[in-house]
């Protein structure tokens, strides 16, 4: 058996889960993380990297009136009461206004525009994660979701440490050629 640990980065999960028209919530994910593994892997734990709902105020970008953004963060204390799962929290942060249709004509308004979050600290995360598990050999397995390539280095740093890594491709989403360069195996998972 392998000791396995598998990270998560929600913000492309969710991404590709909403793609793929389901329902994203601590069910789906807790559904998809435990078919992400084998039978040959006894799965230690499970880390999720995401951010919680932006909450905070931000002026409208015609009109500058003030808007309130709220958001919970119930789903994630929800995802780390999961067996086997731990949250690992970013930070969402508001990058301003983008236009949602670049040919229109006439006088903008405030509908013209949607907000921008930038989600910091993830990546970081999840690398430090690697380094840390892979440097104390505390697994024989990393399988990770994830299509950033910021992970790159962590990765390359847990085979040099002599620790497999599995990159989990979701469907109809092609993973990155860094990350297919760097992993020992590409396990494909179908959708629930």
């Amino acid at each position: 058996m392998k000791k396995t640990i598998l990270l998560i980065d929600g913000g492309f999960l969710r991404k590709q889960a909403h793609i793929a028209h389901r329902v994203y919530d601590p069910q789906f994910i807790e559904r998809y993380a435990l078919a992400c593994h084998t039978p040959d892997e006894d799965l230690l734990r499970i880390l999720y990297y995401d951010c919680a709902a932006f909450v905070g105020t931000a002026l409208l970008p015609v009109s500058n009136t003030p808007t309130t953004f709220q958001g919970s963060d119930q789903w994630l204390h929800d995802v780390a009461a999961l067996d086997l799962f731990a949250v690992r929290r970013g930070t969402l942060r508001f990058r301003g206004y983008v236009r949602k249709r670049s040919h229109q004509v006439g006088t903008l308004t405030d509908g013209d525009f949607k907000p921008q979050f930038q989600q910091k600290g993830v990546d970081m995360r999840i690398g430090l994660d690697i380094a840390a598990y892979s440097a104390e050999h505390l697994v024989d397995r990393i399988i990770l979701i994830t299509n950033d390539t910021d992970c790159v280095p962590a990765m390359k740093f847990a085979r040099i440490s002599g620790i497999q890594t599995v990159l989990v491709e979701v469907p109809n989403r092609t993973p990155h050629r860094d990350l297919v360069a760097h992993s020992d195996y590409r396990r494909l998972v179908a959708w629930l």
